[in-house]
């Protein structure tokens, strides 16, 4: 009876042993080759995660517009007050009022002009938005292909064991290479899932930022066109 209640202690053990297996684990015995792959793939996470929030932060700060922002500038454009638009403009740190204090500064030239200066200026402005962006949506791409690659290697050393084991496989010699196919899989398809989350996030703030230029700087050109 006690022989079989210290057996069944044992199996709990084990069990507790398997269920226990840390991820830390997991990495740590998926080889050299596996442990290189994961540590770019963290190298990209890190870069993923650093370019989100500073553009996140970023595009906040550029969508904050005072909502009486264009009515002080319709009252000291109506007033001919040039010299107090164009101040508040450059006192205003935003998209929007570099616009408007491009377009006021072409005040007096034709309109078409003042239109087309306005449009060079958002490219400009479009571009500060969507800097390094195009970061995040290469390692959503990359990411997944790099875990795969880890995968095919991880293939490649299971097979070589398999081949040099005589006929006689062991689940153990077959250890590395099968850590080193699955843990960077899923790393790769953690990374890439993060990457395109955030890509896809910060697109879409930036598209409302935009909208927001356009609309202001529609509203600025229709200012222009009132008759006086």
């Amino acid at each position: 009876m006690l022989l079989f209640i210290q057996e069944s202690k044992e199996i709990v053990e084990n069990l507790s042993e398997e269920k226990t297996l840390s991820i830390y684990k997991l990495i740590m015995e998926s080889g050299m080759g596996g442990l290189i792959i994961i540590s770019i793939l963290f190298l990209l996470l890190t870069i993923a995660l650093y370019i989100y929030f500073e553009r996140f932060f970023a595009i906040k700060s550029a969508a904050k517009v005072d909502k009486n922002f264009m009515n002080q500038i319709k009252d000291y454009v109506s007033n001919g007050k040039l010299e107090s638009a164009d101040a508040l403009c450059k006192s205003t740190n935003s998209p929007t009022a570099r616009l408007i204090g491009k377009g006021i500064s072409r005040i007096g030239k034709p309109l078409e002009d003042i239109n087309t200066a306005i449009e060079n200026a958002g490219k400009l402005e479009i571009y500060q938005l969507e800097k390094n962006v195009s970061v995040l949506a290469t390692i959503a791409g990359a990411a997944p292909m790099i875990g795969f690659l880890g995968t095919v290697i991880g293939m490649i050393v299971a097979i070589h064991e398999i081949a040099n084991s005589g006929g006689q496989i062991d689940i153990k010699m077959l250890s590395d290479g099968l850590y080193t196919a699955m843990t960077t899989t899923v790393a790769g398809l953690i990374v890439g899932i993060i990457a395109y989350i955030t890509y896809n996030h910060i697109v879409v703030r930036t598209d409302k930022v935009v909208y927001q230029m356009e609309a202001k700087s529609t509203e600025f050109l229709d200012l222009l066109n009132e008759p006086v």
